[in-house]
């Protein structure tokens, strides 16, 4: 005996198929409109840095040149951070950078080995870049 299932279930309502198609949609349009906000914003930050070089000058000294890039009319802040050889922090410097070339001289409490860009922020970015 065969029984036919919309007699047995009944068959679904008309709207519920257009609906269940408009309301995907309109979630779909969401996400990828957030997607592409999320997308531009994060990669087209205010302030981006890189370190170029660094040279250890003396036992309390150490000089760093960072090219950073800045938005126009914006203020940021950097940070650096000098090392010894055996990998504790032996010095740190927050400067307020200027677009371009930018060289600095961080103080240290002995000889220095190495030179960390820790990253510049500004109001509206607090990660560091």
């Amino acid at each position: 005996m065969t029984t036919d299932l919309a007699d047995r279930y009944g068959t679904p309502a008309r709207w519920r198929r257009p609906v269940v198609v408009a309301v995907t949609a309109a979630v779909a349009a969401v996400g990828l409109t957030w997607l592409a906000w999320a997308a531009w914003f994060h990669g087209t930050p205010d302030v981006t840095s890189e370190i170029v070089t660094y040279e250890v000058v003396s036992d309390h000294a150490t000089d760093a040149r960072l090219d950073v890039d800045l938005a126009d009319g914006v203020t940021a802040s950097c940070r650096v951070r000098a090392y010894a050889e055996d990998h504790t922090t032996v010095g740190e410097l927050a400067f307020e950078p200027v677009d371009g070339a930018n060289s600095v001289t961080i103080r240290t409490e002995r000889r220095a080995t190495s030179v960390e860009k820790l990253g510049c922020t500004t109001d509206g970015q607090t990660r560091p870049r």
